[in-house]
């Protein structure tokens, strides 16, 4: 259990470094390219929520039968941007079908199908890990949410990780950051 936890803590700093500098356009009110997506005006709670309808829609996308692991979404800092008025929404999980060989194939069927729900494949091929893991990650603009989907294969029980992070939201004035 342990390592699970280990290795979905890593997964997740490794997503968040990869995805809070995600392709998602955006208006670059600040000139800088190397800034994180405004995802509009939201309190936590709500953009909590808004993070689990798209891990919901992901998770009909993969289209096998299985369980996803019931891990809530956390909050997080926008990088550069005041605390207590800025925040992303990350929701990692894990799904892990009812047999091993329901995930043949399901990588491959994402990069077809993403697109045609809004996501943008930026990166798809193997991870350096030595079981050399297929690894995808999508932009969607429109929602302004990024996702990293790894396949581990080659663990025990296969299955699929995934990290769902949001662009940057600002809280409504007089309000601020709920963390949890």
């Amino acid at each position: 259990m342990k390592i699970k936890l280990g290795a979905s803590a890593l997964l997740m700093s490794l997503a968040l470094t990869t995805l809070t500098g995600c392709g998602m356009t955006d208006s670059k009110d600040s000139g800088s390219s190397d800034d994180m997506p405004s995802a509009g005006t939201s309190n936590s709670e709500d953009a909590a929520d808004k993070a689990e309808q798209v891990s919901s829609e992901l998770y009909d996308l993969i289209g096998v039968k299985g369980k996803a692991s019931d891990t809530g979404p956390g909050v997080g800092e926008c990088d550069g941007k005041d605390p207590e008025k800025y925040f992303q929404i990350f929701h990692a999980w894990t799904f892990t079908p009812e047999s091993a060989g329901q995930l043949d194939g399901v990588m491959e069927r994402l990069k077809t199908e993403l697109p045609e729900h809004g996501w943008e494949v930026t990166e798809y091929g193997r991870d350096t890990s030595k079981n050399k893991n297929l690894s995808l990650t999508a932009d969607n603009d429109e929602k302004k949410y990024s996702v990293k989907i790894a396949h581990f294969a080659k663990n025990e029980s296969p299955n699929l990780n995934l990290m769902v992070v949001s662009g940057c939201y600002q809280v409504p004035d007089g309000e601020t950051v709920n963390r949890f």
